[in-house]
């Protein structure tokens, strides 16, 4: 059986013949998380789109053998499929003892508006014990791993900073690290990991929303952050987690990738996943991104006539409790028909909306929410001082090519 495993040491002692292809396998696990062999050693990159890609998750007989007959612990909610069916219904056909599902914000069946907390509770479906990691607790505890052998790590990530399933990463990794468990992530694609922008976050505004220092659109897998967070030492202490990657197969950075599950109630599709990132930090404002309507996150506005023709009223609604504006006609931009993907990340439409403001001292809420969002007090100063867009780009472009240059010791993909 395995003995240890982790991301820079692997030894084992074996009682059987049936587990050579595990050791076969865990070897190149060890390869590939030890930075010695790239992932397109494993599997040719194909360049046909969407169609060739296999998610870590899919690749069962990769990992199945480094379950089978362990207690396992799952981080995972709704996108964590194999081909339409949740991996948890998959892996217990499969044999596999799930002991224990760790849910992130929004919780397990993914139905939780923005920042609701989320109670433990027992899946019906399953009777397995559902733990809340946006609840009473953001990190399992040391009792709660006690009774497992291995935490699985599948949940689909958008690629940008603020989202919070990386956080969840984040801790579910450190606890791992403190408890001496062997933390297996399987990977998925990054719709939004086709480029690199926006500003580092500075470490004196580190939250639940913006725990690394990362760009905004950080332009990494879930797995190649978790090799960054590893590398750099961001565990408390500077632990390490016991980490082992199954990497997505025919995928690379510029294979456009639309998510076969929506990843949270208000990112219903890849317009809005791939707008996100510009448009997020309006929610540090008075101004909607569209909760409460059915262009969540394609649209942008406020009672203000003068940010533009567009014309919507946000409404209470399932994902989206007592939405921003709610009940008010607002005034603003359908974004829904656009190029996202070639505009990438964007501050224009803040800049204009603030600029437009008839209020400018009340546009910013007075919580300076956007201030955990951009990883600064930055962008605050600076839209109060008039500063255009493309002075505001140039500031934080220092820190963010050392960054590129940090984040190419972690990629698996090209």
């Amino acid at each position: 059986m395995l003995s240890y495993w982790s991301d820079n040491r692997f030894s084992c002692s074996w009682s059987s013949a049936r587990t050579k292809s595990f050791l076969v396998a865990g070897i190149t696990f060890y390869l590939i998380t030890a930075g010695w062999l790239s992932t397109q050693a494993v599997a040719q990159t194909s360049r046909n789109g969407q169609s060739s890609i296999q998610t870590g998750a899919s690749q069962t007989a990769l990992y199945l053998p480094a379950l089978q007959g362990r207690r396992v612990g799952m981080v995972v909610n709704q996108t964590s499929v194999i081909n339409q069916t949740h991996i948890v219904d998959s892996l217990k056909t499969l044999g596999v003892t799930i002991k224990t599902i760790f849910a992130p914000e929004h919780g397990f069946r993914g139905q939780a508006s923005a920042g609701e907390k989320v109670a433990s509770s027992r899946d019906p479906q399953t009777g397995i014990n559902i733990i809340s990691l946006y609840g009473k607790n953001l990190k399992p505890t040391p009792a709660q791993l006690d009774s497992l052998d291995v935490v699985v790590f599948d949940i689909q990530d958008v690629g940008v900073r603020f989202y919070t399933y990386i956080s969840t990463l984040h801790y579910v990794m450190e606890a791992c690290a403190e408890t001496n468990k062997p933390l297996i992530l399987l990977d998925r694609p990054n719709p939004n990991g086709h480029y690199v922008d926006g500003p580092v976050l500075d470490p004196k505004f580190k939250s639940f929303v913006g725990m690394h220092p990362i760009p905004i659109v950080h332009g990494l897998t879930v797995g190649e952050l978790a090799r960054m967070i590893n590398g750099e030492g961001w565990l408390s202490g500077s632990k390490t987690a016991q980490l082992t990657v199954v990497p997505v197969k025919n995928y690379t950075h510029q294979t456009p990738y639309d998510l076969p599950v929506p990843p949270s109630p208000n990112l219903p599709n890849t317009q809005a996943i791939l707008l996100y990132p510009s448009l997020c930090l309006f929610e540090g404002t008075v101004v909607s991104v569209g909760r409460g309507t059915d262009k969540q996150f394609q649209v942008i506005g406020s009672p203000n006539p003068k940010n533009g023709p567009f014309q919507f009223t946000p409404v209470d609604k399932p994902g989206a409790v007592n939405p921003p504006n709610e009940g008010q006609l607002c005034y603003g931009l359908d974004l829904s028909g656009i190029d996202a993907r070639r505009q990438g990340f964007t501050l224009r439409y803040l800049v204009d909306f603030y600029n437009k403001a008839a209020n400018k001292d009340k546009f910013i809420l007075a919580s300076n929410f956007i201030d955990k969002l951009y990883g600064s007090d930055q962008l605050r100063m600076q839209l109060k001082l008039g500063i255009s867009e493309e002075k505001i780009r140039r500031s934080w472009q220092p820190a963010l090519n050392a960054y590129k240059l940090k984040r190419k010791k972690y990629v698996l993909y090209p």
